[in-house]
C-alpha cells in the first residue's frame, strides 16, 4: 500500500508490476483477508493503525477482484486503465517529432515486442506486452529459475524503454508535455 503509492507517483511501469505481484499475493491466499492478514501483513513491522490501514487496502482490492471476476487470472480495471493511458501517451510521443530518443528506444524494442507477441496473445498492446515480459521475468527470478542472455538482453532493453515512457508519464502528470 505505502509502496504502491510511491511507485505510482514515481514509476508508473514499476507501479502496475508491483500490483500484479499484490493481486497473485490475494489470489495466493485465496482472496481471504483474514488469512491474508494472520499470515502475510502480521509478517510486516507496522503499527496498529498502519496493519488496519494495508487491511482496508487489501480488502479494498479483494473486493474489486470479486466483483471484477478476476480472482484466478488477470488484472483489475484500475491497472487496465493506467496501461492504457501508457498507450495513449506511447502514441502520443510516437507521433511527435519532439522525442527523436523515445522513438529510438521503442524502435530498439519492437523485434523483442513482434517476437513476444508472435508466442503470447495478440490482443495486447505492445506496452501491455513489454510489462509481461518484465513480470514473467521477475517470477522466473523468484522461481531461481535460469533466464537466458537472450531474454536478459531484451529485457534490458524493454525496461530501458518502459523507464522513459514511465519518466514521460510522471511529466505529463506534474506539468504536462508539449507535443
Amino acid at each position: 500500500m505505502l509502496i504502491s503509492r510511491q511507485l505510482r507517483k514515481e514509476n508508473i511501469a514499476e507501479y502496475v508490476l508491483y500490483m500484479w505481484q499484490v493481486e497473485d499475493i490475494i489470489r495466493a491466499y485465496g482472496l481471504d483477508l483474514g488469512r491474508l492478514r494472520r499470515e502475510y501483513i502480521a509478517r510486516f513491522d507496522l503499527t496498529d493503525e498502519q496493519r488496519d490501514e494495508m487491511t482496508d487496502w487489501y480488502g479494498d482490492l479483494i473486493r474489486m477482484m470479486r466483483e471484477e471476476g478476476k480472482t484466478q487470472g488477470g488484472h483489475i480495471q484500475i491497472l487496465q486503465i493506467v496501461i492504457q493511458q501508457m498507450a495513449e501517451l506511447h502514441a502520443e510521443l510516437m507521433q511527435s517529432v519532439k522525442f527523436p530518443f523515445y522513438s529510438a528506444e521503442y524502435y530498439k524494442v519492437l523485434p523483442f515486442i513482434v517476437e513476444l507477441r508472435s508466442k503470447g496473445s495478440k490482443e495486447v498492446g505492445e506496452i501491455e506486452t513489454c510489462l509481461n515480459a518484465l513480470y514473467g521475468v521477475m517470477l522466473l527470478r523468484l522461481q531461481h529459475k535460469e533466464v537466458s542472455s537472450s531474454t536478459e538482453a531484451a529485457v534490458k532493453e524493454i525496461t530501458t524503454f518502459l523507464g522513459m515512457l514511465s519518466d514521460y508519464y510522471k511529466k505529463d502528470k506534474e506539468e504536462g508535455i508539449e507535443f
